[in-house]
Order: C-alpha cells, then structure tokens, then sequence
C-alpha cells in the first residue's frame, strides 16, 4: 500500500541548528537533508549562539538542489507535503521566522511544495488517519 503523502518535510530547529529532511513515508528513508550542522553549510554562515532565518533560507537552498540531483523536486509529481503551522506549533512561535524562510527558499528553487495547514477544522486530518 502506498502513502498518499508520501513524501513529507520534516524540520528541526533548535538554538545552534536548522536541519530539514525530506522523508518518503513509504518506507520511513530521508531521501535528502540540509542542515547548519555540515561544515560547507556552517562555514558559509554567521549564526553565533542562535541561527536565524537566512540560516534557514541556506538550507532550504540546499535541501531544494539536492532534491532536484535526486530527482524529488517534485515528489515524483504529488508534491513534498508540509504542515507549516504544526511545525511552527512544534518548534515554538519565535521558530516560525525560520520556518517560513525555508519554505520560502524551497519554493524560490523550484521545489513542488504542497502546504498542509490545519488551522481549517474541515481541512483532511490524515495524520489521525494512520
């Protein structure tokens, strides 16, 4: 059986680092990652104690072209799937500066991105589906 959503965008965020993984949900891989913690991505950046949001954006840019030597900029046509507002509820409301310049970068760069928001009571609730 396949997922619908099969491909979705999963964050971490904490006070040193970004780090975006895109996951197929079919059998639970990363099928591409980013993160402030690799040494090309850090080196290229001011972050000091915190990264903020052109951090962020870094590694949207990143995560989007490995996405496309993968092939997935277009989640194989469905799209990557991400819940912007679950995020920001995860990460706290200071994160979502952060949040939205990744999104932002991933779109600027081509990647199909298909938001997720739950802030509608009738929007599908997939994730109690499972």
């Amino acid at each position: 059986m396949t997922v619908l959503k099969r491909y979705v965008l999963r964050l971490f965020i904490s006070i040193k680092y970004i780090t975006a993984n895109v996951v197929d949900r079919n059998n639970g891989r990363i099928v591409a990652t980013a993160s402030t913690a690799e040494r090309a991505i850090k080196e290229s950046l001011e972050c000091g104690r915190t990264c903020n949001a052109k951090a962020a954006y870094v590694v949207g840019e990143v995560l989007a072209m490995r996405l496309k030597v993968e092939g997935l900029n277009e989640g194989q046509g469905r799209g990557i799937h991400a819940n912007v507002n679950k995020e920001i509820e995860k990460k706290g409301f200071k994160s979502q500066n952060k949040v939205w310049a990744l999104v932002n970068a991933l779109r600027s760069y081509g990647v199909k991105l298909i938001l997720d928001d739950d802030h509608h009571d009738d929007a599908s609730n997939s994730w109690s589906s499972h």
